[in-house]
């Protein structure tokens, strides 16, 4: 082979390692492309007929792009560990308490010790990238999911006002269930059904669930399936495991060492103490 076809061959080769390597680590910026900030794993929503839509799974401008989403503020007593982005707006990243928070370079988030990695913090005043609209999209979104959540039509029978509003050793099949009350769970409560299988709880008081106990799902039920849309302030007890999405029209607190898979969606703020949660 002479230097010619030599220098041909090795100059063929690099130009296909460019390309791939081109490819394999595209994926540009923006509202969850790959490589962005906070992109990464996004965790399951709800896609069956009855689902109370969040938006596009991973997308940072829908309420589905945050495992926490608030109005006015979040607050962690550290530490607590979430596993998705931690969201804030209109309310400046100042109200973000309780976090370790590392800006980016371009000032679109911050990084904390108590958000697991590639996830993010994301508050209005972060003025690089698409963050600040990108909140403000996410918060109608998620006015618009507690909106169409509390205008199904209202349970009937057995899931009108259920248990007088108290819940003790419940399961649940899926529906809608409303109560014009407060509604307390005192014990552990069970949701029973299968994948594809819905639930909204419209509440019109407070949810309060006592301390060390737990939500339990059977046959296949998953919590990004359930909405828990509730107008006053809503209280997990210390200890306590809960599974859904919570669409709160007021605050949103969980006691020390409580833990959710599901969303936390505030339309004002949400109170962590020690807490875990894991978007679905």
């Amino acid at each position: 082979m002479d230097k010619y076809s030599s220098d041909s061959n090795l100059l063929m080769w690099v130009m296909v390692l460019v390309i791939a390597g081109f490819m394999f680590g595209c994926g540009g910026g923006g509202s969850g492309g790959v490589g962005a900030p906070g992109s990464g794993p996004t965790g399951a929503v709800c896609t069956g007929a009855g689902c109370v839509s969040l938006g596009a799974s991973g997308d940072r401008a829908a309420a589905a792009g945050y495992a926490i989403l608030a109005k006015t503020g979040v607050d962690t007593v550290p530490t607590s560990a979430v596993t998705g982005n931690v969201g804030l707006s209109p309310a400046a990243k100042d109200f973000l308490t309780g976090w370790s928070q590392t800006d980016d370079v371009i000032n679109s988030s911050s990084t904390s010790a108590q958000v697991v990695a590639p996830f993010r913090l994301f508050a209005s005043n972060n003025t690089g990238g698409t963050t600040p609209s990108d909140l403000s999209a996410a918060v109608l979104s998620m006015e618009a999911a507690y909106t169409d959540a509390a205008g199904r039509p209202a349970g009937v029978g057995p899931n009108l006002n259920r248990g007088g509003g108290t819940l003790t050793s419940d399961t649940l099949v899926a529906g809608t269930y409303t109560w014009g009350t407060a509604v307390n769970i005192p014990t552990d409560l069970t949701f029973s059904g299968s994948a594809t299988d819905v639930w909204i709880l419209q509440i019109a008081g407070t949810l309060d669930m006592a301390a060390a106990k737990n939500v339990i799902l059977s046959g296949g039920a998953l919590p990004q399936n359930i909405f828990w849309q509730v107008s006053g302030v809503v209280t997990i007890g210390a200890n306590t495991h809960f599974e859904g999405i919570v669409l709160g029209q007021t605050i949103i607190n969980f006691g020390n060492l409580a833990s959710i898979d599901g969303r936390l969606l505030a339309q004002t703020a949400v109170n962590l103490d020690a807490t875990t949660v894991t978007q679905p």
